[in-house]
């Protein structure tokens, strides 16, 4: 496909999607959208990729949505936000969430509204120290959509959430690293190095282990202790049966670095 909002390619078990409209902050449109869903698309059906980096170009990593795209003319009918939601943001923190690759967000500038939560939809968040998280919505009279209102309380409890999502002030990397919103902040001219170095290191990971491991993450919120420990034996079970365990076990007891195939 011929991408005009993003770039996007796959290199040694690498996906890279970047956000490309610069020149808005990398805002959302719905075409935007249409090609970001095409590329994760491709992910799921290439099993050659093992971790995908998402960020973005220029200046900035997303100022959400791009309001110009769905204006509101004085006198006209009101647009409806909750089909942008169903049909757009809600598909993108689903699809990204349920990848069975480990997600990198590289939070190079800004992330505010919907950008923001989008960065929180990932796995591991490693932003700029010059970058910042802004919960914008409360600004034009709306709440934090893209998961915001679930990510927000869950990571950094609901004293804070309320803070950042009724008052809209930035929030520095270095905070949201101090408060365990995201993994990790670095210096700016170091953020390529850190995120490139991950994305190699999980390139030749165990990928089936990693992919269990976040979908018994995400699923522990909502269990028991017991449906959990039950999870756990599933995915236990499951995993003692592959390839790579079976390799990391040889690895250990030859003491040598193991060679992970993601099989």
């Amino acid at each position: 496909m011929n991408y005009q909002n993003i770039m996007f390619e796959i290199q040694d078990g690498i996906a890279r999607l970047t956000l490309n409209r610069p020149d808005k902050l990398n805002s959302f449109t719905v075409a935007m959208h249409l090609e970001v869903r095409e590329a994760l698309e491709q992910i799921k059906a290439d099993p050659s990729v093992r971790v995908l980096v998402l960020t973005g170009a220029g200046r900035g990593f997303c100022a959400g949505q791009d309001l110009g795209d769905r204006a509101v003319a004085p006198g006209s009918a009101a647009v409806d936000l909750g089909e942008s939601v169903e049909k757009y943001y809600a598909p993108l923190v689903l699809a990204l969430r349920n990848l069975p690759v480990p997600v990198i967000c590289a939070v190079n500038g800004v992330a505010a509204g919907a950008g923001a939560n989008l960065a929180l939809a990932a796995d591991i968040v490693i932003a700029a120290k010059s970058a910042s998280f802004v919960e914008a919505f409360c600004r034009l009279g709306l709440i934090p959509d893209t998961g915001g209102t679930y990510f927000l309380p869950r990571l950094i409890g609901t004293a804070r959430s309320m803070g950042l999502a009724m008052l809209g002030e930035k929030l520095t990397a270095e905070r949201a690293e101090s408060w365990g919103l995201i993994w990790k902040c670095v210096e700016d001219d170091v953020l390529s190095f850190e995120v490139a170095s991950l994305a190699k290191h999980f390139a030749t990971a165990p990928t089936k282990g990693l992919a269990r491991t976040k979908q018994a993450l995400h699923a522990s919120p909502a269990n028991t202790l017991e449906q959990q420990l039950k999870l756990e034996r599933d995915f236990m079970r499951e995993l003692g049966n592959t390839q790579d365990y079976r390799e990391g076990v040889a690895a250990f007891t030859e003491k040598r670095a193991p060679q992970f195939k993601g099989v």
